[in-house]
């Protein structure tokens, strides 16, 4: 008991600011960055609450309390902008899985070469910005110029062109895809992760025991990446209604304008090229308040269903 107790460090050791005083460092350095770009933007809700105009500023703008909360429920596009938005998340949510699918295919690769290769090439992607995206994307399937319609009608002249871009009935899977194309080598890394602390313990004992390599997948890698992947989508509630913004307003063009019109993007059009600033706020504070009544749901569900919270 005496050795135990010389050997256990004292509660004043662990938080001694002496002892850490490059931690305590880092972590106000973070802090202050938090606060900086996360909390003090917030004070630009007021603006939901007043009939704010750039000319009078805060100062000498009317308070008007809900008024522009009860406008944004009425806009005629608010509807048509959820549908979308919840849309694209769905098909986000269902897709999500063939990142685990790949991340585990990728950990199956034995070469160390070609296991490196595939990581690089799906991990590149996720550092092209959505301008360049668009660029490689109108490249490939431009009606007069793109590379995989000239392949088609040098095979058969009779083909028509392919026009993904101004197709309306393949919008959200087609937009889907490409957003899974740029990011799916970026979220396999984290699983990647969750497979690299597994205890190399458990591959020898199965392997003792006769499991093969799809035995050993499914009772060993599978459950590791399990857990990271219900926190994930936990987190991905919250954010349920936040599809993003560059995607859509690239991509958007008046044959595909209808079904690409996400909140983000109906937000943008209202604050900034209709100028109703108050109008916009109002709509992305209600976006806010709904994703934090997301996050909470999903969290109290994980709660009941697997016993375990991020909250």
């Amino acid at each position: 008991m005496e050795l135990e107790k010389k050997v256990r460090p004292s509660h004043h050791g662990l938080y001694s600011f002496s002892a850490n005083k490059a931690l305590y460092f880092m972590a106000i350095a973070c802090i202050v960055f938090v606060i900086v770009f996360a909390y003090v933007p917030l004070f630009g809700w007021i603006i939901a609450f007043m009939d704010y105009r750039p000319t009078l500023g805060l100062s000498n703008s009317q308070f008007v309390g809900f008024k522009y909360f009860l406008l944004a429920v009425k806009q005629p596009d608010i509807l048509s902008s959820l549908r979308n938005t919840l849309i694209f998340a769905g098909f986000g949510v269902i897709t999500g899985w063939i990142c685990v699918i790949f991340s585990l295919s990728v950990s199956e690769i034995k070469q160390i070469h070609f296991k490196r290769i595939t990581q690089t090439i799906t991990t590149f992607p996720n550092f092209i910005s959505w301008i360049l995206m668009f660029s490689i994307v109108y490249a490939l399937f431009s009606t007069t110029d793109g590379v995989i319609n000239k392949i088609l009608l040098n095979i058969d002249p009779t083909n028509t062109p392919l026009n993904p871009l101004a197709n309306g009935k393949i919008v959200y899977l087609f937009q889907t895809s490409l957003g899974l194309w740029k990011g799916m080598g970026f979220s396999a890394i984290v699983y990647l992760a969750a497979l690299a602390g597994v205890d190399p313990g458990l591959y020898e004992a199965a392997e003792i025991d006769g499991a093969g390599r799809f035995a050993k997948i499914k009772h060993i890698k599978l459950p590791a990446v399990l857990p990271t992947y219900f926190t994930l989508l936990v987190i991905g509630f919250g954010a349920l209604l936040n599809t993003g913004f560059e995607q859509f307003y690239i991509f958007s063009n008046p044959m595909v304008g209808e079904r690409m019109q996400v909140l983000d993007l109906y937000i943008y059009k209202i604050g900034m090229l209709q100028q109703s600033y108050p109008l916009a706020t109002a709509i992305g504070l209600l976006k806010t308040f709904v994703s934090l009544v997301l996050l909470t749901f999903a969290n109290l569900m994980s709660k009941l269903l697997r016993g375990t919270s991020i909250l």
